[in-house]
């Protein structure tokens, strides 16, 4: 799930504005979800480009154009039928010639798919990724035999190699495995991407260093459970000797960890953190709930002590660490006395960066039988009651930045001020997290600076850059 400390838009550009040269005909993409997701999307786009499909920057006038889809929750899944009627309503107005779905919500709504956008061409499941030529082939030919292509979840992960990438060159999202081991409760992943699948380390170096040949200063590992990275492939957990290899890779500057459940960090994972040269004081912990109960009937397969425990060897071992987690509130049959616990508990923790979300009713999970679901109305009050603690902890920690001097990976120029450039820190993710607005000319993406921090505007930080940081 992703985890936002602001309002931010979760759909990324509507293609990237790189172009292959025209061959079988014209593509838009659209990318919508996670960073896990985007890469699936990368992968299809180098794979068309290879193909000969030539890439346009938006969808009017496309042969095709290619939606992926997110299926996690159902605000999620509105915000993907409704991309895809748009571009129906282009197609029916004669300026798209066909459309295909792929992704996470084709994986798990594909009949709901068919009853309710009939027009929609093809539709490719979140594992037929690899066959998205051929699925883009028959869209434009207009062949109707075959309009599904869906694939059982691989025993092996999926090589994404060759990547068409939307991010910036300089930073890009590296998968380390694929699906999910895990049974929480309201969690529907397993369902669609299938159980935890380790990508050998062998594999996740070679992709490493494939990324940093094209540009990437800044690798942000994701999977769907980070610290179980190498159990099913190599008996035991491998995150710390994979991350320890990491540290040495040629181009590379910073490496970012996301998705990092609490169960599986020990001393050897916390020594490799804390000592490396390359990874950056930033973890993204998923959370979601600190009362005990709760996370029972949750199956988070961690307690309340076990939690607080982690946070203080983290904080001890990783100077500087910059913590963000997210909770979700309103899950069926939790009470005010529990939501209050969690409230003091993000109160007391102070972590630099937390999201916190509703809870999702998702069809053919556990928690959708259990007793006790709460009304929206008192969800939503739940949400701005911890929101509100969050933005207090938030502002006060960008007050303490104002006057340091801070490292900052410049993304691009700032669209409303001359002469500055937006950035980010180490504390700060790429969309889900704050951004520092540099002054400074000749500021390029891509660039590491040295800022000195001169104010903070709400979230963000606003600096000077006073010189390159090495």
């Amino acid at each position: 799930m992703a985890a936002k400390s602001k309002p931010k838009s979760k759909s990324l550009p509507l293609t990237s504005e790189v172009a292959a040269p025209a061959g079988k005909g014209s593509y838009a993409f659209i990318s919508l979800g996670c960073p896990k997701n985007l890469v699936d999307s990368e992968r299809m786009l180098g794979k068309l480009a290879q193909d000969g499909y030539a890439l346009q920057p938006d969808a009017d006038g496309a042969d095709v154009v290619v939606v992926n889809t997110c299926g996690f929750i159902e605000p999620a899944r509105q915000e993907s039928l409704g991309v895809i009627r748009e571009m129906l309503a282009l197609k029916k107005a004669g300026r798209v010639g066909s459309v295909v779905v792929a992704g996470c919500m084709a994986e798990r709504q594909r009949e709901v798919l068919l009853e309710q956008v009939p027009e929609v061409d093809q539709i490719v499941g979140v594992f037929g990724r690899e066959e998205i030529t051929e699925v883009v082939d028959r869209a434009v030919a207009h062949i109707t035999e075959q309009r599904s292509v869906f694939r059982p979840a691989p025993v092996r992960a999926l090589e994404d190699t060759a990547r068409l990438r939307i991010t910036p060159r300089h930073y890009a999202y590296l998968k380390i495995s694929e699906g999910c081991d895990r049974l929480c409760t309201y969690c529907a992943i397993p369902k669609m991407r299938g159980k935890h699948v380790t990508k050998p380390i062998e594999e996740v170096l070679k992709e490493a260093r494939e990324l940093a040949a094209d540009g990437v200063r800044e690798l942000i590992i994701v999977a769907q459970d980070t610290t179980y990275y190498g159990m099913d492939l190599y008996g035991k957990v491998r995150l710390a000797e994979l991350l320890r290899e990491m540290d040495q890779l040629d181009g590379i500057e910073w490496i970012r960890i996301l998705y990092a459940y609490p169960e599986h960090i020990g001393d050897d994972l916390l020594e490799t953190l804390g000592g490396a040269k390359k990874i950056i004081p930033y973890l993204d912990m998923p959370l979601q709930h600190i009362n005990d109960r709760m996370l029972r009937r949750m199956i988070r397969r961690v307690d309340r002590a076990a939690t607080e425990t982690l946070l203080a060897k983290l904080r001890a071992a990783w100077p500087n660490l910059a913590m963000r987690t997210t909770f979700i509130v309103g899950f069926p049959g939790e009470t005010e006395a529990e939501y209050e616990e969690l409230k003091q508990f993000v109160a007391d923790q102070k972590f630099e960066r937390v999201g916190v979300f509703p809870y999702s009713l998702e069809p053919g999970t556990p928690a959708e039988k259990m007793d006790g679901h709460l009304p929206e109305e008192v969800k939503q009050a739940r949400v701005a009651g911890i929101m509100e603690v969050q933005q207090r902890i938030a502002f006060d920690f960008a007050q303490r930045q104002i006057g340091t001097e801070q490292t900052v990976l410049i993304d691009g120029p700032d669209p409303e001020f001359v002469n500055h450039s937006r950035g980010r820190t180490t504390a700060d993710s790429p969309d889900i997290d704050c951004e520092v607005r540099v002054k400074g000319k000749n500021l390029k993406s891509g660039d590491f600076v040295t800022a000195k921090i001169t104010a903070a505007d709400g979230y963000d930080l606003v600096g000077k850059a006073i010189g390159s940081a090495w």
